[in-house]
């Protein structure tokens, strides 16, 4: 639990117990529900004995894992105790839709013979370092969580993933002090970790999922293959044998197959795409917020995480990115937090040609709560009867709909609702962490 001070000044996180004890005693006060915040009453930052926590980042196209730890050892800080961990649900992907939408249907309108339109496309210019809405949410959102458990939480250093790859480790260098680093068992996982984003983490050959998978040449290397990374695929163990060395038009009999492994084996990857275009934005903002930012590659965090037996998740990578020994424990369970906005400025929803629909209402508020709040009903009797939190949609009539974890409740009273927190973008659930590679 995220613990602050009388004056708002982050403390040392403390476990559950030991913050509803504090609570019990009179000695602290809820200060936020969902992340549970409390604030001590009788404590100050100076007076308290405060060491200091990190940070891992492990920034995805649609999720990204934040996991907060402590170094159990502050002489090498090399063995990782982990306290919280956040899993982030981007919705770049909405917003794409959505602006892709808007700029066909305004493409529509222009191209219509109705009236002379002066061209605008020539006076338009975009300021350096630039990036389209769908990327820059990523980037906005990952800065703003940051922002927030500094504020609950003394984070002194943070570790960030910034590329799933580390394109040095699996191309030839010219320096002879890279070569142990090319050749060893981490220029081994940078090449795995791209071909598993790749190829989905299945054989492309049978589409097996959850056996084991080798490296294979599209095209054998006794016949002529290289051993660039767009010649190598993921087989399971059975295709594999049966492959051999022969070439993969003579071992795929299926040309709809051959034709779209070829295809994959030279595409690029979007979401890799997508952290490439924005990891030095997301760096740059890390680096004005904190002075300690130490960048890694997703190849490290696999090496890390087999290493020290841990499973694979956005938190638990998180947990491993950067140099580090052991990890000491890991949260059981984590925050989910999906990214849903602050609702939308049109009044009008159009149909498919682009014309209005139907008029939405100018009014946010009913009976004192907005669509997105976090709140508690409880309802005394009838079919709904219970207790139900969640993110409520209002309704002019007085009868909510509240989405919560179990599922979505709808016809409840605002009579039986009860505000706990204010709508800030975000929907958060819980659940629990991976157990198991």
């Amino acid at each position: 639990m995220f613990v602050l001070d009388r004056h708002h000044q982050p403390l040392m996180p403390c476990t559950p117990a030991r913050a509803r004890k504090l609570l019990t005693h009179g000695r602290a006060v809820v200060h936020r529900h969902t992340p549970f915040v409390i604030r001590l009453k009788d404590r100050i930052a100076p007076t308290s004995e405060v060491t200091g926590v990190e940070l891992g980042i492990d920034p995805g196209s649609r999720f990204t894992g934040i996991a907060l730890f402590r170094a159990v050892d502050e002489a090498d800080a090399s063995a990782r105790h982990g306290l919280f961990a956040i899993e982030l649900v981007h919705r770049g992907g909405p917003i794409s839709v959505r602006l892709t939408s808007r700029a066909t249907l305004r493409r529509a309108r222009r191209q219509r013979n109705l009236r002379y339109r002066a061209p605008r496309f020539n006076n338009r210019a975009r300021p350096e370092g630039w990036l389209a809405p769908s990327l820059r949410h990523r980037v906005d959102t990952i800065i703003a969580w940051v922002d927030r458990v500094a504020r609950w939480a003394p984070v002194r250093t943070v570790h960030v993933e910034l590329s799933a790859f580390d394109a040095r480790a699996m191309s030839a260098g010219e320096s002879a002090s890279d070569a142990e680093y090319r050749r060893g068992t981490l220029q081994g996982m940078e090449v795995l970790e791209y071909l598993l984003a790749k190829w989905n983490r299945a054989c492309a050959y049978c589409g097996a999922m959850g056996t084991p998978l080798n490296i294979d040449h599209i095209h054998p290397r006794s016949r002529g293959g290289s051993d660039r990374v767009s010649n190598l695929t993921l087989s399971c163990v059975p295709c594999n044998k049966r492959k051999s060395n022969m070439p993969v038009e003579d071992f795929l009999k299926k040309p709809a197959l051959l034709s779209k492994i070829l295809q994959q084996a030279k595409a690029p990857l979007r979401d890799a795409a997508a952290m490439n275009a924005t990891r030095c934005a997301l760096l740059r903002a890390l680096q004005a917020r904190n002075p300690d930012v130490r960048p890694s590659s997703g190849g490290r965090t696999r090496w890390n995480r087999r290493r020290t037996t841990t499973p694979k998740s956005h938190t638990l990578d998180a947990l491993c990115v950067g140099v580090l020994e052991s990890v000491v424990r890991h949260p059981k369970a984590i925050h989910v937090v999906t990214a849903t906005g602050r609702g939308i400025y049109r009044r009008t929803t159009p149909d498919r040609y682009g014309f209005p629909r139907l008029n939405l209402p100018r009014v946010k508020q009913y009976f004192g709560y907005a669509t997105g709040d976090l709140v508690r009903a409880n309802v005394p009797t009838g079919k709904r009867q219970g207790s139900h939190t969640g993110r409520v949609a209002v309704r002019a009539t007085g009868n909510f709909n509240i989405k919560t974890r179990h599922g979505l409740v709808q016809g409840v009273n605002h009579r039986h609702v009860r505000l706990l927190q204010r709508a800030d973008g975000y929907a958060y659930t819980t659940r629990a962490e991976v157990t198991h590679a």
